[in-house]
């Protein structure tokens, strides 16, 4: 993996890029992660695919300006980001918060658009569960106790959590405005719509992916995605919390290749 920067709209822009395909497929994290959420995966797709992994505007080692974080601010910048690198074909994973971000931008940028992953997407839950708690305040109060806690309990009680992962977390949520920026995007999350406007416009083949024992955003809350986008599939991964992709990283890279090759 290579580490680069690009500005974006005078904003510095950190992202990760692997392989040598003129085919693209986009990753993009949740609420307050970074692109590392996506290394165990990384090496599998980019055998196959240019993989581009940014950190988003407000997260990770990126710039955090002092603005509303909103799901619209969030699809103009991708829209921004595509531009600079000049992808203008792709195939995009989201993962929660980037799964929310990631439909409302493609429904303005239907273009863009090869085929769509959204894995334990935000957009339809209006109500917090203890995890998510536990994760908004590991956020705001940062500290390796409180850290691995909440990543225990996103996984679940049987999942060994990477020390790596939890001190990168703490270290990140101590950055300048990293708390800011990730108590607006809760805030703006809170206050947007219900997508399920936006999924009924989704005409791009779309894999559906959720961990069976999500404690974040349980898997009662795929029926209505995959109810609403027209041409959809859905994969339950059991023994898996709110990262598949990190709990089962190699089930996960077989499940995706396979629907992007099909």
């Amino acid at each position: 993996m290579e580490e680069k920067f690009v500005t974006v709209d005078d904003k510095k822009i950190r992202y990760l890029e692997s392989g040598k395909s003129d085919d693209f497929i986009v990753l993009i994290h949740g609420l307050g992660a970074s692109a590392e959420r996506w290394e165990f995966v990384i090496p599998e797709f980019s055998k196959h695919y240019k993989v581009i992994v940014p950190d988003l505007i407000g997260f990770g080692h990126s710039d955090k300006p002092l603005v509303d974080y909103t799901t619209d601010f969030f699809s103009d910048f991708l829209d921004n980001f595509f531009h600079i690198l000049g992808i203008k074909k792709t195939h995009i994973i989201g993962s929660s918060l980037g799964g929310q971000i990631t439909v409302e931008y493609i429904c303005k940028n239907p273009d863009i658009i090869e085929n769509l992953v959204l894995v334990s997407p935000s957009g339809l839950m209006k109500h917090s569960t203890p995890a998510l708690d536990a994760y908004v305040m590991a956020a705001l109060y940062p500290n390796i106790e409180g850290a691995k806690n909440a990543f225990q309990m996103m996984a679940g009680p049987t999942k060994k959590i990477n020390e790596e992962i939890i001190s990168d977390f703490v270290q990140r949520m101590k950055l300048p405005n990293a708390k800011m920026a990730f108590m607006s995007t809760l805030l703006g999350l809170k206050n947007a719509g219900v997508i399920t406007k936006s999924l009924n416009k989704i005409s791009a083949p779309t894999l559906i992916v959720w961990g069976e024992n999500d404690p974040v955003i349980p898997i009662k809350y795929a029926d209505d995605f995959v109810s609403s986008i027209k041409d959809c599939r859905f994969v339950t991964m059991d023994d898996c919390g709110h990262t598949p992709y990190v709990d089962d990283p190699k089930r996960f890279s077989k499940l995706v290749l396979d629907f992007l090759k099909s």
